[in-house]
């Protein structure tokens, strides 16, 4: 494998800031490489200066920024340094405290100024450490040797380099490995300290090994190498040359070649060696043939995620997605027994830049065995909850385990809601309940309970949203049922936003029905939110859950909740007792009301006001159509009767 024709991602150009110390050489370094001759005339601070894209193989063209050392100028250098791509950081070599001010001054700075990158290195700007005026240097130095203890403190250092301006000696190569280290970063492939691929850069690696791996033999064939070479290089690889690589592969790690070919193991190995020998734009070029940013993240480009037009539609897996999904999970449930345990899913997601679910809101929110399997049903919710809140990040992780489809056949939009209340149904299978009420009223148990968790005494107040999803069976199929928690502290400031109720399907508000104060918050917050729904235009199906059922009820309570639900249309409170596990079909009726969101949609003083001033307005409309009509009657009548007036005479 070559590198040539390496692809450099969508950069356009790379910006360069050269800082150091006053007298260093800064601005000799820049007009040297820019004239390709040394100048005796160099004024002290040069203006901004264009290499340009055919200087260099890349084909990229090098913006460099000279900056002054002076106090007075600090602030212009802070500004520039937050905007670089890189950074060359100069000493003289004639001048050896220079050198010392690296560590004690230069390197401290850049890292207080917090110009951050990406998640692996200090600083966003990669540093490569220039050492001027080599001609000056009288005495022996090793370069490698004295620089060692500086790199090793500070990671960020790409690589030390000197040179001499008045020789043209390196001045090239300076601004040549800067670039290359903006467009080919060794830090989000390898470890230095540990001398190994980084656990991301593995699984990228893996899964273009997988596709490249046609026959799933588990190792490359000379057909298959010469497939990848051609497509990540352009030309193919001669017979000699792949006997070559395998020959390389074999001395070093015997288990990198088996009679098939070439295995991951050596894969990885190869990609490794090619680094550590200074060929990291080798590895670069292949995982951006294959559609990777930096980040060692698919590129946008790759996932081409169909839009909403309005934000009361939602986003499913297709029919086919789904189908796809229970073929993944059938192949990576290796004892088959029901359910994938944390192994296995590390295994099935170690294509993937890391698993998708191991935060919120996605850990801890669908049902697990006793053992922490998670069964088809909460697999398949995991997915179901991913594509609604983040379809991007859904279709990202359908292609990086296998998917192959394009994002339209493993997602659909569906209609708008304003839509399926006019036909009086939804034909979504995934559906967002919204979970208000006060606190301690027993909504994050109700949340629980979807996922078949037992009753827990311990009572946690909720600080944030969290949410829970799971399968349940209606007559019409089944469908995926979100429940996302909405804590009472956070119901405003969710609801400032007027497109915030859009997504919401159903919201059910849930209160103790052994509290009256508990009664009156959930009243609150139901009209308060169905105030909301009918000002933005976003009104949904509410019900009342009278939680903690097997609690003394309380009459008032339930003479007052009653009474509220007859003068707002909406159903009577649902009577539930987690504790006692008596749910009273609670999820099934929540299915219900998101299926028909015609009915149960609370009217408020302000949404009868509305009502009536549009049926007095359409009544005027009709009585005045009517009259003009009557009049255009008679009006004809008249013009006929004169007509025939005429005739006769």
């Amino acid at each position: 494998m070559s590198a040539s024709d390496p692809v450099t991602g969508s950069r356009t150009s790379v910006r360069i800031v050269v800082v150091g110390d006053h007298a260093t050489g800064k601005s000799s370094l820049i007009a040297a490489a820019a004239a390709e001759t040394f100048r005796q005339d160099v004024p002290p601070v040069l203006p901004l200066t264009r290499l340009p894209a055919d200087y260099y193989p890349d084909n990229v063209p090098i913006i460099i920024i000279d900056t002054s050392s002076s106090l007075e100028n600090r602030g212009k250098l802070a500004e520039e340094l937050k905007r670089a791509d890189a950074v060359v950081l100069t000493y003289a070599c004639d001048q050896p405290s220079t050198v010392n001010r690296l560590s004690s001054f230069w390197l401290h700075e850049l890292r207080r100024l917090e110009v951050y990158a990406n998640v692996y290195v200090t600083i966003k700007a990669p540093v490569i450490v220039a050492g001027c005026k080599l001609d000056r240097r009288e005495e022996e130095y090793n370069l490698s040797v004295e620089m060692a203890p500086l790199m090793q403190q500070f990671r960020e250092i790409e690589t030390c380099i000197e040179c001499s301006a008045a020789n043209m000696l390196q001045i090239q190569e300076v601004f040549y490995f800067t670039q290359k280290a903006v467009l080919h970063p060794t830090a989000p492939l390898f470890d230095q300290e540990t001398q190994a691929l980084r656990p991301r850069c593995i699984r990228a690696l893996k899964r273009i090994f997988i596709l490249c791996d046609h026959d799933m033999d588990g190792a490359l064939n000379d057909e298959e190498l010469n497939e990848f070479q051609v497509k990540c290089f352009n030309a193919p690889l001669q017979p000699a040359e792949i006997v070559g690589v395998k020959r390389v592969v074999q001395e070093k790690l015997p288990e990198g070649v088996n009679e098939l070919g070439l295995t991951l193991t050596g894969f990885l190995f190869l990609h490794a060696l090619f680094i550590e020998k200074g060929r990291i734009e080798t590895t670069w070029t292949v995982l951006r043939k294959f559609g990777y940013n930096d980040e060692l993240k698919l590129r946008d480009d790759y996932l081409s995620i169909p839009n909403k037009k309005a934000p009361d539609q939602s986003v499913e897996l297709t029919s086919e997605a789904v189908e796809f999904l229970k073929g993944v999970f059938s192949t990576f449930d290796d004892d088959k027994d029901g359910v994938l345990h944390d192994s296995e899913l590390e295994d099935l997601f170690s294509t993937a830049p890391e698993s998708p679910w191991d935060e919120a809101p996605y850990k801890d929110a669908v049902e697990r065995t006793p053992l922490r399997g998670l069964p088809l049903s909460g697999f398949l919710s995991e997915w179901a909850l991913m594509t609604l809140l983040d379809p991007a990040k859904s279709i990202e992780n359908l292609i990086y385990i296998g998917y192959n489809c394009n994002a339209t056949s493993a997602l659909r939009i569906t209609r708008r809601r304003s839509v399926d209340r006019k036909k009086q149904q939804t034909e979504r299978n995934i559906l967002q309940c919204f979970v208000f009420g006060p606190k301690n009223a027993g909504k994050s148990a109700l949340l629980m309970s979807l996922m078949g968790r037992p009753f827990s005494e311990n009572y946690i107040p909720t600080v944030s949203e969290q949410y829970t999803v799971n399968v349940v069976d209606q007559h019409t199929g089944k469908k995926a049922l979100i429940l996302r928690e909405i804590p009472e502290d956070g119901v405003k400031k969710l609801l400032s936003n007027k497109e915030s109720l859009a997504p919401c399907d159903v919201a059910v508000f849930v209160y103790d029905s052994s509290s009256e104060n508990s009664l009156k918050g959930a009243m609150e917050l139901l009209s308060y939110v169905a105030r909301q729904g009918e000002e933005s235009g976003f009104a949904m199906p509410c019900l009342l859950i009278a939680a903690k059922n097997d609690l003394d009820s309380n009459q008032t309570t339930n003479k007052e909740s009653a009474k509220v639900c007859m003068n707002m249309g909406i159903d009577a409170p649902i009577p539930v007792s987690v504790k006692e596990r008596d749910l009273n079909n609670v999820f099934s009726r929540i299915i219900s009301a998101a299926e028909h969101p015609h009915l149960s949609v609370p009217e408020t003083d302000i949404g009868r006001n509305q009502k009536r001033y549009r049926q007095l307005v359409n009544r005027s409309l009709i009585c005045v159509s009517v009259g003009a009509a009557a009049t255009f009657v008679g009006l004809a009548a008249y013009r006929a009767y004169a007509a025939r007036k005429n005739t006769s005479s």
